[in-house]
């Protein structure tokens, strides 16, 4: 049994990226009966912007032990990020910092899916894109294909599932597919 680790890395409680997540989780979860996927809220490992001063004076914050330890737990990571101004979310980036100071390191290894949600057309793209950079120089292998939906403000229905079921589909294939992948990883 593998652990799989799924979080919308957005702090905003309407989130278009905790709906896809949350969309996401439940498809593999109705899809499994062998592997854990938990669904954690960004929101929940409140972090400082990282500062040297402040882990020397005071360590690293609870926070991002908490994340920390719960990377460290799970087998393979599905993330899913909104696009700020075409790159990475400063709270994401953030966080990869601050878990990059945890000995040993977390993020070493860990297979990662990347998800994100946008109101524009490109569907976050270009912010997955960005996300790569800092992610694969810390060692983790972020799987080659990506997620984006387009439009995110017109993409769910009231039940917070996708309206169009081609693109449901293309995710679910992607997501059964990184599954897949991850559980053969040793």
């Amino acid at each position: 049994m593998a652990k799989f680790l799924m979080m919308g890395l957005s702090l905003r409680k309407d989130s278009y990226n905790k709906k896809l997540i949350t969309y996401a989780h439940r498809i593999l979860v109705a899809e499994n009966s062998v592997h854990q996927f938990e669904l954690l809220q960004f929101n929940d490992f409140p972090m400082p912007v990282y500062d040297g001063d402040i882990e020397t004076q005071n360590g690293i914050p609870d926070g991002v032990k908490q994340l920390g330890q719960k990377i460290t737990e799970a087998k393979a990571l599905i993330f899913s990020t909104p696009e700020y101004n075409g790159g990475i979310p400063g709270s994401f980036k953030n966080a990869i910092d601050w878990v990059s100071r945890i000995v040993p390191l977390p993020w070493s290894g860990k297979q990662l899916l990347l998800l994100g949600a946008s109101t524009g057309a490109l569907g976050a793209i270009r912010g997955l894109g960005h996300a790569r950079v800092p992610l694969e120089s810390i060692g983790i292998f972020v799987y080659p294909e990506m997620f984006g939906l387009s439009l995110a403000h017109q993409a769910f229905d009231e039940n917070g599932n996708l309206k169009e079921q081609a693109t449901g589909g293309r995710l679910k294939k992607l997501l059964l597919k990184f599954r897949d992948h991850s559980s053969e990883q040793k």
